[in-house]
């Protein structure tokens, strides 16, 4: 491990280390209240794109050895900042980003009540307690075994449940064990589930009972819409903690539905950029939440917040480092029944 370095420093010294590095600080009085309140490490996201880089490179480890294959180049980040780019500018990308995830959350919250709805009744039909009948669950949750854990994804999943039921302080749930004890019908049970628990055990489903889900949002195809709410559990966790969202590079990318679904954004899976980016992500939400409630104003929300993103020409960003896709302004969303 490579010895750290880097010293201790004051907010007044990073201030003045930011303006030694050719960040623009036009008030400090506000630039240290924003370092004392937001800190620098989580705005250093933000300025991170303003940074200069270098020319092509292969970069080097400890040892001397490329870190790229053979041939392949990089453009590295300097410590150094683009001319005219200014920490007010980083602030207002964080305003931007802080105001993109609640967004993203107030439609994810919907998308979770909904999806809980949905779950309960489908399987609840199936047996009340169906989460502890793995006989009604697909054959690779249910029983195939993880070589690193030794236990199935249904054995994980119910742990999950379990902690979930454990630490809830809700009245319902106090009194149901009190007066019929455990297991809780998933009716109720379901009402504790985070979205992470949701999307997991919709992943273990049939396909029988996930298509029977799937195609009342438009899809056909339940294994389609399991990875958009693996996907989407991705971006809610990005959105609770807090994490720069914008820009940000979505590792858990949603499948590619039929030719003849959500054909407003379809476009956006020929492109690798916006499939790994959040606009796809927040297109989907807005598709789903045409089902679950199609008066909603989210989208007009989106685009207003989208009209408003921040003046960052200095530092040569715009929308397209979120995966906008081209043409969005002028869709028009049909709702479904």
């Amino acid at each position: 491990m490579t010895d750290y370095s880097k010293p201790w420093l004051s907010h007044l010294e990073q201030l003045q280390q930011l303006k030694d590095r050719g960040l623009t600080v036009t008030d400090d009085q506000r630039g240290l209240a924003h370092l004392q309140r937001i800190g620098y490490y989580r705005l250093s996201g933000y300025w991170f794109t303003f940074r200069q880089r270098s020319g092509a490179c292969t970069p080097l480890n400890k040892h001397g050895k490329p870190l790229l294959k053979k041939g392949k180049t990089d453009h590295l980040a300097l410590d150094t900042f683009k001319h005219g780019t200014t920490f007010q500018q980083a602030v207002d990308l964080y305003v931007f980003d802080k105001r993109l995830r609640l967004l993203a959350l107030d439609g994810l919250e919907r998308i979770e009540v909904a999806l809980r709805v949905d779950i309960a009744h489908t399987l609840g039909r199936l047996d009340p307690y169906v989460y502890l009948n793995p006989a009604l669950l697909h054959d690779e949750f249910a029983y195939k075994i993880d070589q690193k854990t030794g236990v199935t994804r249904l054995h994980k999943w119910q742990e999950s449940h379990a902690r979930l039921i454990n630490r809830s302080r809700e009245t319902f749930i106090e009194h149901h064990k009190k007066k019929y004890g455990l297991p809780l019908p998933i009716w109720i049970a379901s009402e504790v589930w985070d979205f992470g628990t949701l999307s997991h055990l919709f992943g273990g489903m049939r396909e029988e009972e996930q298509d029977a889900i799937s195609v009342r949002y438009g899809i056909s195809n339940g294994r389609v819409f399991a990875s958009w709410l693996r996907s989407l559990n991705y971006l809610r966790n990005v959105c609770a903690h807090h994490s720069r969202l914008w820009n940000r590079n979505m590792t858990d990318q949603p499948r590619k539905p039929g030719n003849n679904e959500a054909t407003l954004f379809f476009q956006g899976w020929q492109d690798s950029h916006v499939q790994a980016r959040p606009f796809l992500l927040l297109c989907i939400v807005q598709y789903l939440l045409m089902t679950i409630n199609p008066t909603s104003t989210w989208w007009a929300r989106l685009s207003g917040l989208l009209g408003s993103f921040p003046d960052l020409r200095e530092a040569s960003l715009d929308l397209k480092g979120m995966g906008i896709i081209e043409g969005w302004e002028q869709w028009e969303w049909e709702a479904r029944q």
